[in-house]
């Protein structure tokens, strides 16, 4: 099991259309092979473009780097891109054991 950190910087005002985005694309992941589950977590206390996490637990690593590299997801990253992401986003894999 591998848990990824999804870490995205959001333009003020966009929050509302950054968190329908990514419900949708939790239930996209919910199918996707290799998935466990996934929660998304927002920063609070302000202060420039809201932060947000998404954690989501994959089998492994490889099954991960296939979901990041699938249309569905080079699209959503595109948009969120021109849209309402203050940069790219920022992947972090923490492994266990």
């Amino acid at each position: 099991m591998v848990t990824i950190g999804m870490n995205y910087e959001v333009l003020q005002g966009k929050e509302e259309v950054f968190e329908g985005a990514c419900r949708k694309v939790l239930e996209v992941m919910q199918g996707a092979e290799g998935h466990d589950s996934s929660e998304i977590y927002r920063r609070i206390d302000g202060g420039g473009p809201s932060v947000y996490l998404i954690v989501s637990r994959w089998s492994d690593e490889p099954a991960f780097q296939t979901f990041i590299r699938s249309d569905a997801f080079k699209k959503v990253t595109s948009w969120g891109l021109a849209n309402v992401l203050a940069g790219r986003p920022r992947h972090t894999t923490y492994r266990e054991g």
